[in-house]
């Protein structure tokens, strides 16, 4: 069966590159509170996680997603018996939910732009820091724990929420890495034991 996560990745790099290359799909799929205030165009809150700034904005979204979301497959629902459905739900919702912050702050706001899959992938990537926080990533050919991996994807997007200037919602990333560890804690509240386990006790391994 081939593995939800290159499913998603699939359809998010056909679509961001159709949104790149056609300005109306971009237009209509991108995130703009004043259109779902006034238009009720709730789509927008989904469809803006399937497109992306520029190439490397999608690259970098989804190599992490590749990561991550491949080795969530292999703990929650092989290891901890998750059913596949919830992986869906739970990166679709990481969509939505992490946008709704900015929706209140900028629901009137015609100028406000924002677009990626940012919010869902740290969902994702939280999620599986709590289960592997010492597995060991590859990023340009350097090993770094997932850990570490993590907050320095979460300190990227902070220097890139203040310095702004594109229409990546930056603020995302922090809400869904929020919604991602309260996702998993409910979904398996189990997992709070085994990630302060494996914190107090640190075995480094190899990831994809």
């Amino acid at each position: 069966m081939l593995p939800l996560t290159i499913i998603i990745v699939a359809i998010t790099c056909i679509t961001s590159y159709i949104a790149l290359n056609n300005q109306k799909v971009m237009s209509d799929f991108i995130f703009n509170p004043s259109y779902i205030t006034n238009d009720s165009q709730w789509y927008r809150f989904l469809s803006a996680g399937f497109i992306h700034a520029d190439l490397q904005h999608l690259a970098f979204n989804m190599f992490t997603l590749y990561f991550f979301g491949t080795s969530w497959e292999q703990a929650y629902i092989d290891y901890l018996e998750v059913h596949p459905s919830w992986y869906i739900i739970m990166y679709l919702s990481a969509i939505v939910v992490s946008s709704i912050p900015t929706y209140l702050k900028q629901k009137n706001n015609y100028h406000y732009y924002s677009l990626g899959a940012s919010g869902a992938v740290s969902a994702i990537v939280f999620s599986m820091i709590l289960l592997m926080p010492w597995s060991t990533l590859y990023v340009f050919v350097l090993p770094v724990p997932a850990i570490i991996y993590a907050f320095l994807y979460l300190g990227y997007t902070f220097y890139m929420s203040k310095k702004g200037g594109d229409s990546i919602n930056h603020d995302a990333h922090l809400w869904g890495a929020i919604y991602g560890i309260v996702f998993s804690l409910v979904l398996r509240p189990s997992v709070a034991s085994i990630f302060l386990t494996q914190i107090l006790h640190p075995k480094f391994s190899v990831g994809h």
